[in-house]
């Protein structure tokens, strides 16, 4: 994983049924880059996110946005969702749903509704 501190222009084109325009300071990247995320706050610069094929090197950045280059595998994304459920807020949750009932396996199937709602929403 590289993550680079400083900002680098970055170009992303993407419209349906052509091939993504990705470039990192005019270097064409889209080849190595499986998906990517662009965030940005009220308060900071856009942040851009680049999930890259395993194996991949990189190229050398310098420009305007930071990026940060992961794998593709995303694992790792899943694993801080779920360390980051507080599991009291979890418990309170689950019990207070509306779709309990009864059946066997219904906790189970509450808590994984409760992690899907609450991932769509962050």
């Amino acid at each position: 994983m590289s993550t680079y501190l400083e900002p680098r222009r970055v170009r992303i084109s993407a419209l349906p049924d052509e091939p993504a325009v990705i470039e990192v300071d005019g270097h064409d990247v889209a080849s190595a880059v499986e998906a990517y995320r662009i965030t940005q706050t009220r308060d900071e610069g856009p942040d851009v996110t680049l999930y890259v094929a395993e194996g991949w090197k990189g190229v050398e950045f310098d420009g305007m946005a930071e990026v940060v280059a992961e794998p593709a595998d995303l694992r790792h994304v899943v694993v801080d969702f779920l360390q980051a459920v507080d599991w009291r807020k979890l418990d309170e949750a689950v019990l207070d749903r509306a779709d309990l009932d009864g059946k066997p396996g219904e906790l189970t199937r509450g808590v994984l509704a409760q992690l899907v709602e609450w991932a769509q929403g962050a």
